[in-house]
């Protein structure tokens, strides 16, 4: 029985080493082993998409003219086209930038999410004691969509041919913006930005971008007009362009996927890895679908995510067509041909007749991946949120959250109620474990007496231990029990913490301003590592002694990992110790074992 408990105090030590090495590698910017799997696998750079021709928008570079002409995937342009002109407008929740080339969304800055810089470890009490002004980080917002000299990040459509390559207007082609408005102006619900194309291959394009006031959500209807006299059958591609880049604003301490996903009814979510995309062959075919009648194409990143989705009510008759893939593409701030990534769609418009017109709807998503809003705007658009491994936990916990916060109106009080709520829900088998402890420590001085006398007789010490604990019916696992039932929701947690855009700058008391953070002054970790050491006092002494010197040095240990945590989780671990303290302390008052 002593050889088991030494076992387990090995288990619970080791499983502490390990979260402490986890959180190392994230702080050094490596992958976390809590993070997702990676599901999903996409084509390399110049690998088809498994679609009918094998091309990726993506991967078409203008030519001379502007006009667009398709190179291979992971080629360049052989000669640089003008700086497109850029048009801005602004509304409530958007400063949008758009480039003339095909009309393409180049910035798009989220005027209600600031833009929040990690501090390094003791930053913040550098601060306190030089009262250094944070003036010169007012101000500034997240910015999306970009296309500057330190990112690539751009939202498109165009056309193609059937059978592929160029020839239509696309992401190149130079467009002419004909709309006057640029502010959605006080009282006003929607504005509008029109784009207009010249004939290309006899066939020209319109682009109408609609802004409603308080919604993330875009409306992008792409008109075909063609003016050739013949027949044409173009396909419709809306796609999102990224390079591999880690978020601006991102964290050290931990990994939160970036990346490409897509998602329809029958295969559900996906994501693809930039890593998979690269090592993915030339003519492999990706595992991600490539052909429904329903979903939609996304790019992830912590907190935010764009998407383009379509209404069931615009689908043509042909299922649409899904790529992934990595090509060249020309960054304009720059003038360098960069590699990026790409997730799309193409929509097959069917056939239009000289003179016929054609119109398709679609809607850009840019914005906070807000679980209840993204629920609403598309079936499954909610899993871009990263909840890890423990999703089934996770989703119910963040309700329990959102209700409680709707109802105490603070995110920091809603955890300290979660942390009740779970204490109500666990009190009986966390009772039975304290009792379990408490009797362990009342025979203690019986079982460090018998060690003493029977030093030099192990097989007989153990035998005794034996009988002394089915005598005084102690089990001496029972304490473990609620470390391995909780710890599955402590990590589930973790992950609501982390990925809940709504904790982003939400603040608790005094000093705690942003959940989402750690703690600028370890205060919240130091009263947990001093919790922690109070319950290891009131839990029995192991007789062993190097069991006894590992169970102070285990909390210490596990401690050091909530100095970097989020100030959110370390209030609810905090809390959960003070509870267990209470309840704890207690039972060994009634049991007459307190001090012993």
């Amino acid at each position: 029985m002593n050889d088991m408990r030494r076992t387990l105090l090995w288990v619970v030590f080791s499983m502490s080493l390990f979260l402490l090495y986890d959180a190392w590698n994230r702080h050094n910017g490596h992958a976390s082993f809590f993070s997702p799997p990676r599901a999903a696998t996409a084509p390399a750079a110049g690998a088809g998409t498994g679609l009918p021709g094998g091309e990726t928008p993506a991967a078409m570079a203008p030519s001379s003219s502007g006009q667009g002409a398709a190179v291979p995937a992971g080629g360049a342009a052989a000669k640089s086209p003008p700086a497109p002109l850029q048009t801005t407008i602004t509304t409530d929740l958007f400063k949008a930038t758009f480039s003339s080339d095909g009309a393409t969304l180049s910035r798009l800055e989220l005027l209600k999410q600031p833009e929040y810089r990690e501090k390094a470890l003791f930053e913040p009490i550098v601060d306190l004691f030089s009262r250094r002004s944070n003036q010169d980080e007012a101000g500034r917002h997240v910015v999306l969509l970009d296309e500057s000299p330190e990112r690539l990040y751009l939202a498109q459509t165009g056309l193609i041919p059937a059978a592929g390559g160029s020839g239509l207007p696309n992401h190149h082609t130079s467009m002419t913006v004909t709309s006057t408005a640029r502010a959605l102006q006080p009282g006003q619900d929607a504005m509008q930005v029109r784009f207009e194309s010249p004939a290309v291959g006899g066939v020209k394009l319109v682009k109408t971008y609609t802004f409603r006031r308080g919604q993330y959500v875009i409306d992008v209807k792409n008109e075909v007009l063609n003016e050739s006299a013949e027949a044409v059958r173009p396909r419709l591609y809306l796609q999102l362009v990224r390079d591999g880049a880690a978020p601006a604003g991102g964290s050290s301490l931990y990994s939160t996927f970036t990346g490409p996903a897509l998602y329809d009814d029958a295969t559900k979510f996906h994501k693809v890895d930039f890593k998979t995309i690269d090592k993915r062959g030339p003519n492999e075919k990706p595992d991600h679908p490539t052909t429904a009648d329903n979903g939609w194409v996304a790019m992830v990143q912590h907190y935010f995510a764009s998407a383009w989705l379509i209404d069931r009510k615009d689908l043509p008759a042909q299922p649409r067509e899904y790529f992934t893939g990595k090509s060249q593409v020309l960054n304009h701030a720059t003038g360098a041909v960069i590699p990026a990534y790409a997730v799309g769609m193409f929509v097959p418009l069917g056939e239009l007749a000289p003179g016929a017109t054609r119109s398709f709807s679609a809607k850009l998503f840019a914005g906070p991946q807000e679980e209840n809003r993204l629920s609403q705007l598309a079936p499954g658009l909610e899993l871009v949120k990263d909840y890890g491994w423990f999703t089934i936990l996770s989703k119910p916990l963040f309700w329990l959250l959102t209700q409680l916060h709707a109802l105490i109106g603070n995110w920091g009080w809603a955890i300290v109620g979660l942390v009740v709520l779970l204490k109500i829900a666990f009190y009986w088998l966390n009772a039975t474990a304290y009792r379990s402890m408490a009797k362990m420590k009342a025979v203690n001085p019986k079982i460090i007496e018998m060690r003493e006398r029977l030093k030099d007789k192990p097989q007989q010490m153990q035998q005794e231990m034996m009988r002394i604990y089915r005598e005084e019916k102690v089990n001496p696992l029972g304490g473990c029990l609620p470390i391995f039932v909780q710890m599955p929701f402590f990590i589930a947690l973790y992950w609501v913490l982390l990925s809940t855009v709504e904790m982003r700058g939400a603040p608790w008391i005094g000093w705690i301003t942003d959940l989402s953070a750690k703690d600028p002054y370890f205060i919240l970790p130091l009263l947990m590592t001093a919790t922690s050491l109070l319950q290891t006092w009131l839990n029995p002494t192991p007789a062993d002694p190097m069991q006894a010197r590992m169970m102070w040095i285990m909390p210490l240990i596990f401690s050091v990992m909530f100095f970097v945590f989020p100030a959110g989780l370390v209030l609810y671990w905090l809390t959960n110790n003070i509870l267990s303290i209470a309840q704890q302390y207690m039972i060994n008052k009634q049991l007459g074992v307190l001090g012993k």
